[in-house]
């Protein structure tokens, strides 16, 4: 039987995979210039589950397999409810503030580049974002994460009341 270790495995999932930032950053040398690619992609299977990665490589395929490694290493739940956010969410890192509110069905992603990207891969479809401060797409991302992780559950919130999940949403 022959080993075929992860790549396989990951080729063969359903993951969506969005390259938010490619950069190029030079270093001079004595014979020339030397070029360095950073990535940063988003991955997500579109019911919940997305992560971020952020690769850096002497090669752009390499620094994006790479970022695309970190990220799925790095899956967290966006808790999803018909297809927006249950609550509004002011998330903060550094100096990026990102503001997301729940939208009306048919709303669509009214969002810039960065936070589209992670809201797309997450399976949200209905939802109003507004970055404020810096936006820088590393920042603005790990901002929306930070949001993330800040998000209520409402079968955590019910049980912790003692109410059922029917009680709390009517």
């Amino acid at each position: 039987m022959e080993y075929r270790g992860n790549r396989d495995r990951d080729r063969d999932s359903n993951y969506i995979e969005k390259l938010v930032k490619l950069n190029r950053t030079a270093k001079v040398v004595k014979g020339g210039r030397r070029f360095s690619f950073s990535a940063l992609t988003v991955v997500g299977d579109k019911t919940g589950n997305v992560g971020f990665g952020f690769g850096k490589a002497g090669d752009v395929t390499e620094a994006i397999r790479k970022s695309v490694d970190r990220a799925k290493h790095n899956m967290v739940k966006l808790p999803v409810k018909n297809g927006t956010l249950a609550h509004e969410i002011i998330a903060l890192y550094k100096s990026t503030k990102v503001i997301l509110k729940p939208a009306c069905p048919g709303s669509g992603i009214i969002a810039g580049g960065a936070v589209r990207a992670v809201m797309e891969a997450g399976g949200v479809t209905d939802i109003l974002a507004k970055c404020v401060g810096s936006r820088t797409p590393v920042n603005v991302v790990r901002a929306v994460f930070s949001g993330i992780g800040l998000m209520m559950d409402a079968r955590v919130i019910a049980k912790n009341r003692g109410k059922t999940l029917k009680d709390m949403w009517g």
